[in-house]
This record gives C-alpha cells, structure tokens and sequence, in this order.
C-alpha cells in the first residue's frame, strides 16, 4: 500500500504564525517549527549545488533512484544482514520525510523507492529541490534552508557566505549533533567535507574551497528577528487566532497583523516603565539582589563573572550586574554581556533606604552607604541630551545608573476613538516578569476617572457648565451599615456654591456626589452602561460617585472615547486582519465607527452584531495539518460596507464633558485642575482627568488628544498596599516629586511623556463647536446672566436652551481658590 504522491502538488509545509504590528514589524512567532518558506528561485545557486554535491550528486541524471547507489546498499544489506548503508537520492529523502518513518528496514527501502520514482514522474526536478530544501529537519526546531539560515546565523540565505551555505548543507547527516552551536569542531570538519565534494563536482575552485575554508564559523542560537516588542499583544493576538481557527493555526503559516502602532507602542513602553521605575525610585532603595562575594572573600574575576551574569534575567531596561568596587561617589560594575562600567554620584544619589511605603531613610553621603563589592544589583542607561555652549548643538551622553525591580505595577493603553483600534499596549513592567495583561485583565477602582461619566449624566439631567453646586461637607446616615458617611474634599477645604466646570476639573469631591444626586442613582448606573461598563462592576451606592465602581484600564479608555468622538460607543479590537501563508486575506476586520461630520446622520442605527467580518463562506477553514505538512485552501475577502458605532450620549454633551476635562488641565482664572502637570505640552486640544482611589491605592490619568485616547494606571498588584507618601530628598533638590502619591504625580507624568510623543508633529486642532451649542457671558460666582460691564464676567457653554435666564443684580467676588491645586482625595 503507497500513499497518494499526487498529495505533493497541493502540500502546504507546515509554517509557524507570525504577529505584526499594523505598519509591518514582527512582534512575535508561534508555533514549534521554526520554517521560512522560500521559493527556489529565492535560494542562491550555490547553497542548492552544496546540497546536491552531499546528498546526490547525480540528482539530474536519476529518475528519482540511483542504480549505482542502491546496488551498493543492497550489497552491504546482503553481507552484513542490516541496513547501515545509506544511498538515499534527494527525492528518496523527500518521499521518506513526507511519507515514511526512520526506521532502516529493507520494506521501507522498498516503499521509498517506488514512492520516489512516482514523485519524478509527477514533479519536476525544480520543484523535488524547492520542497526537500523547506521541509528538511536542520536542527534547533529548524526546518527548510531558511529557517536554518535564520537560526543558526541570523541571516537571510541571500546574505550567506560559501563556508555558511557549506555549513546548512552539512547539516542533514546529524542535525543534532554536527550543528554549529552543539559542536563546533564537529560542524567544522562537516563544512570541510561539503566544500571537498563541490570542488569534486565543479561547482566552486580551488581557491573558493581554500578560502572559504578558512573562515571561522561564527555561530549562536538566534531567536525570530523581533523588531518590535509588544509581548502583551503578541499574546492577545496568539489567543485570538487559536480561537478563532484552532491549534492549526500555530502550523498553517497566518501572519496576523495587528492594530498596535510601531511608533505608538514603543512610545508607550518608554514612558509607562520610565514613570513607574521614577516612582519606585523616589519611595528609596531596597537593597541588592543577592551577595556573589562576601567582604573578606576573593573577589570573582572578570571571566567567572561574564558566565554568572550570562545566566540572570533582563528586564527590559533592567540589566543585572556584579559591583566590583566602591569608591567614595562612585562605583564599578561588570554588566551582563561583559561591559565594565561605573555608575557615578547622579546614578546612584536618589538611593536612601526604603523603610516603607510611607517612609524613607535619609539621603546617602557617599556610595559606600548604599553598594558594597559583591552586591548582585540592576542597572540601567542613562540618557541626557544637552546643548553646546558654542553652537547649541544637541549633544547625547549615555550613563549608567543604579536601579532595581519595581515594587508596584502599571498598565498603559491608547486606542483610537475613531473605530476603537488598540493602538498601544503597556500590560505591566515586563512581560517576563509577569504575565498578567493589567491593561485587560486588571480589575481596579478607578476613584476619580468615573467623575466625567457622572457629570455626563447629571448634564442629561439638566446640569449645565455654569450650575452652582454646594461644595460643602456632607453628612449622611447610612440604616443599613449603622454609621454617618462623611465624604470629604482634600485637605478638608470647601468652597462654597461652585460652578460645575470647576467641580469636575477641581476633582472636588462633594461636588460630584451631589451632581450624582441631580442625575438619580439609578439613572446614572443605567447611563454609565451607555460607555460599556458592566452594571455588575458598578455599586448601587453613592460612593459611585468618587470611583467606588472597578474597571481595566482599556474600559476606562473605551469610556473616555465616547467623550473624545462626539458621544458614539465605538469597540476596542486588537486585529486588523489574517493572511494565509499565500498572503491572502482571510479575515479583516470591519469596525463600526464614530460618525464625522461628513457622515449621514439620519441614517445611523444602532450596531447589535459584532462589527468584524465573520463570513465562513468568506473566511475558508483552516484544515488541520498532518505530519506530512499538508494544510489548506482559503479565500480572500470581499468590500464591506461602512458600519456606524451606536450614538450613546449627544454631540452636546459630549462636547461639554470635553469642556471639563480640558480645564482639569488647564484650569481657569485664579485656579488649576488636577491636571495642570499636563500644560507642559502647551497644546489646547487635549484634555483629562485624574483619578486617585480611597487609601490612594490605585492612581490613574486618563485623557484625549487629535485622534487618540490613553489611559495610565499605576498601583500594587497586592490590594492591601497603597502608593503611599515621600519625603523631601535632599541629593536631588528642585524639580522632584514629594508628598502623597495621586493620579497627578503617580500617574499622570506617564500620560503626558506618552503624549508628548504621540502628538509630535500633529496640528493643534481647532476646537469644534457643535450644533445646539451656544456661549453665553455669565458671572464667575453665580452662573447667571452677566455683560461686559461686569469684570466679574466670562463666557461659558450650554446647551441651546438651558444657558441661564437671569441676570446677576448683585456683582459677588468669585470664591477664591489656591492657585496650587490640591490633589484629589478619591
């Protein structure tokens, strides 16, 4: 019984899947077979002939077996009663790696003989070399001549010099044993011994041999060529695509390209890790990772110590090294990889003693109070960009500086509000260290971050921008617990009737449990829903109000994009679309979007079915691979129609929301919002909110720029830990952060880092002032009708209709507020 050989003309290898980011950079790789498939063509003229010239150097003038060969075979098989012999043309090797086991038998030989000579008949010669050259087991999980190239010496096959492409061809005999990183002496008398038969054959001279011989082969395991690190995606991206077309689809060769920006993420990364590491910093040092010599012991020479670092974890920007010597404000240190560096006075001076998260110890004097000889710590480059006196030319210095493994945690992530792409993701400081995705999977309070959803829905009530509300204490018994809630602002400071912009951009929090009262509690949980929140995650309690509710991060983004679009409740979604090894679209995604001003308006329904494409007709299934590589057929897609996200909250109040968010950071006359750090990217077309939980246990900033909405977190991964408070350090004077920790200083420098970059190069954008918006002058402290006359006077937005009817008879001073804001408490 022989297996079907005409299977080979449809054979699909079996081909890992690849993960990109939406502008082409590979993120990740699964799958156990390492297999860069490539077309004959593709691979160079000699890397083909060293394979003949070893294998079957009378593969051209064979029908698939070779006479002389297989009489020798036979011979030794007769005199000695086992098949030690091998005599395998390149086509017998295909048809036993397709179809046949291992196993030396004289019955196998036989299969693989009448295996080979149907293959000769079917395909040609050219197409017998293309498969045996992609499917051939080279070692270290590599399969093909490209993957080998890739693996052992991380290049393409258009890049490999003669002795390499002598090297890959050496490899079928033992790929476990003869490869270059197992033994290299082993690998190197194998390169010799191809490079003697492709003299033999005329397929190079003397002096290619001699030369190519000659060079040393420098080899080491290389990884898939990852040119963007986004493992939090790659993991999303590799659950997705299991879902959705099984195990095969680790085999089938998909490349799923995802929605995450290149640019956008490593922008993310950088200013989420910095921020936190910033944060960990300041709260002082916790002491080395371990002692590798003890005072009085002989120090590690430089060798024992490449080898002992060789086998530590980096972190990302965390590199671990050994100190070798301690000076008075200096140390030097052996880094991973070899580097011998010294961390000076500026990298090492922010190190007092952490006590707890509450305190800690005194600046240090000299580096002996913080390092000793011996000490396992972490490092990391240090970069600074100043100017030259002469010409202003921006000049880069790199530093080392002491640094160690947060203690806390973050997350990051910016989605467009346009269609809910996922553009960047941040799900903790590394994703080896952890592998809980916090920006999805992390559940948090979100304190003052529900704020403008609560005053979004008080405005649906009536509020407007210019309501006075009592910023006053408030006293309320609760009948069921037995006891008085007393909500408070920070610092125990009213201020008297206030006008709701202030309330919402103050983070005041008095003022938003009672706009929370002026919408209803149920109301407003109903309302809240509206931006995809689960009622199950939100209390029915007036705590609501202050962020007693729990939300991940890429919720309270999805939330914050309805205020960013003009009021639509677009999806958060990860991929962007899936080819097939063919590179034949099988999936695109089909996001429903917000509507913009050139869009049919009164066309618009709401979206009740999952806006991505999803046709089985369309999207063919993936068959599941065999152990001979075959795969599948699919089908590309087809044009769909433009969907528009659901309409859940007005363009008006939307608008006005964005009003709040905007003064929280950019405050008012004679106040600042919680925000105001962010007036640093001295651009008016953004804005945000803090967000800061009871104990200060969670510390978030949220906010919105042209085309992007973001969302930071930062907090302990153990709830019973707040971010706590610091102390004055006196090594780092003007400029460091100090006092409680709050969405402002926690989180939010991570935001504007993050934006800063995001947004360079983009136009400030005007603001745009819907229909039904109109802009009354009113009075600073009694929100109602004023005129030019009145020095006390402003503008402000409303709703067309619900701007005030009176006029103020009596001018009042507006109640005065600290020009340096305080932190929210809640």
């Amino acid at each position: 019984e022989l297996p079907d050989v005409a299977t080979l003309k449809n054979v699909e290898l079996q081909t890992p899947m690849m993960v990109y980011s939406s502008d082409g950079k590979l993120i990740s790789q699964f799958g156990e077979k390492r297999r860069i498939p490539l077309s004959i063509k593709e691979m160079p003229p000699l890397l083909v002939d060293a394979f003949i010239a070893t294998e079957d150097s009378r593969f051209y003038e064979h029908h698939g077996v070779d006479p002389i060969g297989i009489a020798r075979a036979a011979f030794v098989v007769l005199t000695s009663g086992s098949a030690r012999q091998g005599a395998s043309t390149i086509t017998q090797q295909l048809a036993r790696n397709f179809f046949l086991s291992n196993e030396k038998t004289l019955m196998r030989k036989i299969k693989e003989v009448f295996i080979a000579v149907h293959i000769e008949q079917l395909l040609t010669k050219d197409e017998i070399l293309e498969l045996y050259l992609n499917k051939i087991y080279l070692g270290y999980r590599a399969y093909g001549v490209g993957a080998a190239a890739q693996v052992y010496l991380g290049k393409t096959v258009d890049q490999l010099t003669l002795s390499e492409m002598a090297v890959i061809a050496g490899l079928p005999k033992a790929p476990s044993t003869m490869n270059p990183i197992y033994s290299l002496d082993r690998a190197t008398t194998r390169r010799n011994v191809v490079l003697g038969r492709m003299l033999d054959e005329g397929y190079i001279t003397k002096a290619q041999m001699d030369q190519a011989r000659s060079e040393p082969i420098i080899a080491r395991y290389h990884g898939a060529e990852i040119e963007l690190y986004a493992p939090y995606f790659a993991e999303r991206a590799r659950a997705w695509a299991v879902n959705r077309y099984g195990e095969d689809a680790y085999t089938s060769g998909l490349k799923v390209f995802t929605t995450v920006s290149s640019k956008l993420q490593l922008d993310a990364q950088n200013a989420a890790i910095d921020n936190l590491i910033n944060y960990d910093h300041r709260h002082g040092y916790r002491g080395a990772t371990a002692t590798v010599w003890k005072s009085g012991e002989a120090a590690w020479n430089i060798n024992e110590l490449v080898n002992y670092l060789a086998k530590q974890p980096q972190y990302g920007k965390l590199i671990p090294a050994v100190v070798t010597k301690v000076h008075a404000k200096s140390a030097d240190v052996v880094v991973k990889g070899g580097i011998q560096a010294t961390i000076d006075w500026s990298g090492m001076n922010w190190a007092r003693k952490y006590i707890s998260d509450t305190r800690q110890g005194s600046a240090p004097k000299s580096a002996g109070a913080i390092l000793t000889a011996g000490q396992e710590i972490w490092v990391q480059e240090k970069t600074t960009t100043t100017a030259t006196t002469d010409t202003k030319a921006a000049v880069t210095h790199t530093s080392w500086m002491l640094s160690q493994i947060p203690s806390a945690n973050t997350a990051f992530v910016a989605i467009s509000p346009e269609n809910g792409a996922v553009l960047a993701m941040v799900g903790g400081f590394n994703y080896a260290h952890s592998k809980f995705n916090r920006a999805t999977q992390s559940i948090r309070q979100v304190g003052s971050s529900i704020k403008p959803f609560i005053y979004s829905a008080a405005i649906d009530k009536g509020l407007t921008l210019g309501t006075l509300i009592n910023d006053a204490p408030i006293t309320k018994w609760d009948k069921w617990q037995g006891t008085v809630w007393r909500p408070k602002n920070a610092n125990n400071r009213y201020g008297g009737p206030t006008r709701a912009r202030i309330g919402l951009a103050r983070s005041i929090n008095v003022m938003a449990i009672r706009a929370l009262r002026i919408a209803g509690l149920d109301f407003t949980i109903d309302y809240l829903t509206r931006f995809g929140f689960k009622r199950s995650d939100l209390p029915r309690a007036e705590p609501l109000a202050l962020g007693a509710g729990s939300l991940t991060p890429l919720e309270v983004a999805q939330g914050f994009a309805v205020f960013a679009n003009g009021g639509y409740l677009v999806k958060p979604f990860f991929i962007d679309h899936v080819e097939d090894a063919y590179n034949h679209v099988i999936y695109q995604a089909n996001p429903a979007i917000a509507c913009d001003q050139s869009c049919q308006k009164k066309n618009l329904h709401p979206i009740t079915v999952d806006p991505n494409i999803d046709d089985p007709q369309v999207v063919a299934k993936i068959t599941q691979a065999s152990d001979s590589d075959h795969d599948v057929t699919t089908d590309s897609t087809t044009d769909h129609p433009v969907k528009y996200a659901p309409q859940v909250i007005t363009e008006q109040n939307a608008f006005l929301v964005r009003e709040m968010l905007a003064s929280n950071i950019w405050g008012g006359q004679g106040w600042n919002g919680t925000g105001w750090r962010a007036k640093v990217l001295k651009r008016h077309d953004i804005g945000g909110k803090t967000g800061t939980t009871n104990n200060a246990k969670d510390a978030w900033y949220s906010g919105f720029g042209p085309g992007i909405v973001a969302t930071t977190w930062v907090g302990f991964d153990d709830h019973r830990r707040n971010l706590g408070r610091t102390s004055w350090n006196n090594n780092l004077g003007k400029g460091q952060t100090m006092g409680g920790e709050f969405g402002g200083n926690a989180a939010q420098p991570g935001w504007i880092a993050f934006m800063k970059q995001a947004l360079q190069g983009t136009p400030e954008q005007e603001k745009q002032i819907p229909d039904g918006i109109i802009s009354v002058r009113i009075d600073r402290s009694t929100g109602q009708l004023s005129n030019a006359n009145n020095s006390s006077s402003m503008y402000e937005y409303f709703i067309e209709g619900t701007e005030p009817k009176h006029t103020v008879i009596q001018v009042k001073k507006e109640t005065s507020f600290d020009t340096d804001t305080a932190e929210e408490l809640f």
